[in-house]
């Protein structure tokens, strides 16, 4: 399969079966993360891989909403930026997840990416500030959002290419 193949193939997945990744499964994903390029190779990610059922659900009540399905995936990782290291902190680590989505893909896990950034807790707090107090971390770590993994409990279809909208590109 090719690189457009996996990308047409790769969905959003909100539900997930109970079966457990596997350590190799995860650390692939991982390396995929740990392989994405950042601005001038500051590497301000640090990637927190959750796989306890508390702390997923924990992650799952930090915001207002679109996240609650977290509680019931078998992992998730959470990828911090650290912005006193780089500015491009979001787009650093957004990549790092693209990166990790293509990989579970590959490998034949689904994931579901939760956007964190500027978003609000269930009380009106921040959604950023409830992870930084959940896993400690300093104020100057920044987390763009989550990737959701696990195994499709069931899969939507692949996207079709010949039907994209191409009227946003321009070529000149």
């Amino acid at each position: 399969m090719d690189l457009l193949e996996l990308m047409a193939k790769r969905r959003s997945v909100r539900k997930f079966t109970d079966e457990p990744l596997s350590q190799e499964q995860l650390d692939r994903i991982l390396d995929a993360g740990l392989l994405a390029p950042t601005s001038m190779n500051r590497r301000p990610c640090t990637f927190y891989a959750v796989t306890d059922k508390d702390t997923l659900a924990e992650i799952s009540a930090c915001k207002k909403a679109g996240g609650t399905f977290i509680k019931d995936a078998p992992a998730a990782i959470v990828v911090f930026g650290d912005e006193a290291k780089a500015d491009t902190w979001m787009e650093d680590t957004s990549i790092a997840l693209s990166f990790m989505m293509l990989e579970a893909e590959s490998i034949g896990i689904s994931t579901c990416f939760v956007q964190i950034a500027f978003r609000k807790g269930q009380d009106g707090s921040d959604a950023e500030d409830n992870l930084r107090s959940l896993f400690h971390v300093p104020q100057s770590y920044r987390i763009s959002g989550i990737l959701a993994l696990g195994k499709a409990d069931q899969k939507p279809a692949p996207y079709d290419t010949a039907k994209l909208d191409r009227s946003c590109i321009v070529k000149i």
